[in-house]
């Protein structure tokens, strides 16, 4: 995938002392996406605005307010998460990940 005519912030958003990190991509319309890696781990992030997860590579499993335990998502696959909300990963190896705000 590739994309064309956007803004990309250099500096890195980094969470849990390095161990997930992004950078976010702007697009014509206003819209943005963050492009991140996560290594190894636990994590549980809050959101404001609704969002798309897409796993580029590796996977993880999520855990969303609705779900009643832990979903695999793999290479290929994406999730949604409602807004001001929050959601649990664990990583047990890498997962390399596109997300997408609405």
């Amino acid at each position: 995938m590739e994309f064309k005519n956007v803004k990309v912030i250099k500096k890195a958003n980094v969470y849990f002392d390095g161990r997930v990190d992004s950078r976010t991509i702007i697009f014509e319309d206003g819209s943005r996406k963050t492009l991140g890696f996560m290594q190894k781990g636990e994590y549980e992030f809050g959101t404001a605005a609704p969002e798309v997860m897409e796993v580029l590579g590796g996977e993880m499993l999520i855990k969303r307010a609705q779900d009643s335990g832990f979903i695999k998502i793999k290479e290929g696959e994406s999730f949604s998460v409602e807004g001001d909300s929050s959601f649990k990963v664990v990583v047990n190896d890498y997962a390399d990940y596109c997300c997408s705000y609405k």
